[in-house]
């Protein structure tokens, strides 16, 4: 059974998110909330968030166990980018962009196989 959750108008950029995403695609939930713990990359915290939440999901609404569920894909789509102005010598403006990402995580249930 699969089960997802998602973050909306993350204010990170996808690019750096989907970093981190990658590293933990395959990973049983445990594990890969461990791995994000001790990474560097501030993109972890926002990433583990989810997979949290979708664990969390996964254990309230359809009675599974924590133990076996796996990270079964990480989606990080681009989301609306918001435009600002820095001014900069004689009068003039550039424009800079402040990123957001969607992040959905899609956890799926593998029972123990004996």
């Amino acid at each position: 059974m699969e089960v997802t959750a998602i973050a909306r108008y993350v204010k990170r950029t996808p690019r750096k998110a989907r970093l981190v995403a990658d590293a933990v695609k395959g990973m049983k939930v445990g594990d890969a909330i461990a791995y994000l713990e001790f990474e560097p990359k501030h993109a972890a915290n926002d990433v583990a968030k989810v997979i949290k939440s979708a664990a969390a999901n996964a254990e309230h609404n359809f009675n599974l166990s924590r133990d076996d569920l796996v990270v079964k894909q990480l989606l990080v789509d681009e989301g609306p980018t918001m435009k600002r102005l820095r001014p900069v010598s004689r009068g003039m403006a550039h424009q800079y962009f402040k990123r957001t990402c969607h992040i959905t995580a899609v956890i799926e249930d593998r029972a123990k196989e004996s």
